[in-house]
């Protein structure tokens, strides 16, 4: 008996340790497994990185504030190749790679393959979905990787709900990847938000409702007045400069900007470069989670948001306008409200946001040289005629050049063969050629970019951008200040800090507050999110963990 109690007390304590071992077990699968019910990621179309600082005396404590205090802001993160634009930087983003592994070489390109201009979502195989011409066919199949967003997806078995919005299509698109739910964008036509068949046959119910409010004519129904008094706009030139842009439909770039005299159906295109565009956007987010649930399941849900207005607004007025101060006043309310709106839908903690950019901005050429800052403008349209011109006289071929655009130029390689000209020839022409303009500083073969005599950071960005079968034959190089464009308004794409050096922020979910000073890049935003997930890095990344977020 004594025996029997003895092996009986052993079992019991040994059953006591085995279930309180699995509990700890358990509890620290469980600690591992955590994850936030939502990520969003906020990307501001044309945010230079010093509009942070520069307006940070007049934001709200709860806009761009919290998320600099109460977030981890990375201060000194850049693009990490060329050329600087919108499809660019969004696929740099949420692939964590440069053009030359994920494809999207610039909003526009030659096609190689094709011998044809391509845009970066064109795709002529679908059809849209709440639109009929061309605006709809649209989806992400030239785009090389899979994204965060993708893998996100993958992770899970597809679980995860994944949703791109963005006034643009590819600010909607590129981030949502190959697997989304949803990408919508905006039709400037009707002022409807829409998709393309790629993703559905048919938008939801809950978008209809939406879009037949018409809300984008309500806000064009108010003029847009500055916030506060125009004359404390101290961060600002005055209003009404010769070198900005009125907005479609306006007669001068001044406040109060007219929209309630806009009647016809160019209030819709108009309305994207106002401030009200934003609020639409983040109103138009927030019925997607509403609706679609996001944030409610066992999984982590993705929804990507692109704020395409601030680039529209951007490019009319440029960086030290009026316009651009109160864009981003309003803005930072914008941003407030949204938090506010997760707080209470989701719960504080329960979700992550970061917010970077796609590219940042030159100034307006005309703003620098009154104040005796050397800048400029030139035409690509111009040294096209030219290029081709000169080819012929040299050469007899007509033609020969096919496309200068993304500060390249591109060569018909194949007919100047078929002619029986010497390509290398003609290619050291056009070098050649090319350096006597008084704005370039440099000119090489892109396929001879590793003996190019270039500076550092330079050369690696002009080698990340570079894929044979979308980019040019011939580089060139322009002097800071310059580039392609009007003498009005202003422009990005280059190498330069003005339109590389861009903010991020991570905020929310497990994000203690801090910030750094060290060198960072576009590239290491998706893998740092695969680190806190837990999920695996997008196929193409070739980007570096962000550690101090990932603690």
């Amino acid at each position: 008996m004594r025996k029997l109690a003895f092996f009986l007390f052993v079992s019991m304590c040994f059953s006591s340790i085995n279930t309180s071992a699995q509990k700890k077990i358990k509890q620290v699968i469980q600690s591992e497994i955590s994850h936030p019910k939502l990520v969003v990621g906020i990307v501001i179309d044309q945010m230079r990185w010093d509009y942070l600082y520069r307006y940070y005396n007049r934001y709200s404590s709860n806009g761009f504030k919290k998320l600099i205090t109460q977030g981890y802001s990375f201060e000194n993160t850049f693009i990490p190749m060329v050329p600087t634009y919108t499809a660019v930087g969004h696929s740099c983003i949420y692939t964590g790679a440069t053009p030359s592994t994920n494809g999207i070489v610039g909003n526009n390109w030659y096609e190689k393959s094709t011998k044809k201009s391509m845009y970066c979502t064109d795709d002529s195989t679908v059809q849209g979905v709440g639109n009929n011409d061309n605006a709809g066919k649209m989806s992400p199949k030239n785009l090389w990787t899979t994204t965060i967003t993708d893998e996100l997806k993958l992770s899970n078995n597809f679980e995860s709900k994944v949703i791109g919005i963005a006034l643009k299509d590819r600010g909607a698109i590129l981030p949502a990847g190959h697997s989304a739910n949803a990408a919508y964008w905006y039709d400037d036509k009707n002022g409807k938000w829409i998709t393309s068949n790629y993703y559905m046959q048919q938008l939801p119910e809950w978008v209809n409702t939406f879009n037949q409010k018409d809300n984008a004519a309500s806000y064009m129904k108010q003029d847009w007045n500055t916030l506060y008094p125009i004359n404390t706009y101290t961060q600002s030139t005055a209003d009404n400069q010769e070198y900005e842009l009125a907005l479609p439909g306006l007669q001068t770039p001044t406040f109060p900007q007219k929209l309630s005299g806009i009647t016809t159906s160019l209030k819709y295109s108009t309305f994207k470069y106002t401030p009200g565009a934003a609020t639409f956007t983040f109103d138009f987010a927030k019925k997607a989670i509403e609706n679609e649930k996001m944030g409610s399941g066992k999984v982590t849900d993705f929804l990507t948001i692109s704020i395409s207005s601030t680039d529209y607004m951007g490019h009319s007025f440029g960086p030290n306008s009026v316009e651009a101060e109160d864009t981003y006043l309003r803005l930072d309310k914008d941003i407030a409200d949204f938090i506010n709106y997760l707080d209470r839908s989701l719960g504080k903690n329960n979700y992550l946001i970061f917010l970077s950019a796609d590219h940042g901005a030159a100034h307006v050429p005309g703003f620098l040289k009154a104040h005796n800052i050397d800048a400029g403008v030139f035409s690509d349209n111009i040294i096209f005629q030219q290029l081709n011109k000169l080819v012929e006289d040299n050469f007899n071929t007509k033609n020969a050049v096919l496309s200068v655009q993304n500060y390249q130029v591109y060569i018909d390689q194949v007919k100047l063969k078929n002619e029986g000209k010497d390509v290398n020839a003609v290619k050291n022409m056009i070098t050649e050629s090319l350096k006597n303009y008084p704005f370039i500083i440099n000119a090489f073969e892109t396929e001879k970019l590793n003996s190019a005599t270039l500076g550092e950071p330079i050369k690696t960005m002009l080698a990340n951008g570079f894929t044979p079968t979308r980019s040019g034959d011939i580089q060139f190089i322009v002097k800071p200040g310059y580039f392609d464009g009007g003498i009005k308004g202003t422009t990005h794409g280059l190498w330069n800090p003005y339109d590389a050096h861009i903010p991020l922020l991570f905020y929310g979910w497990n994000i203690k507050p801090g910030k750094t000073n060290r060198e960072t890049y576009m590239t290491d935003i998706s893998p740092t999110l695969a680190a806190l997930l837990h999920i695996q890095m997008p196929s193409g990344n070739v980007g570096k963990v962000l550690g101090e977020v990932i603690k």
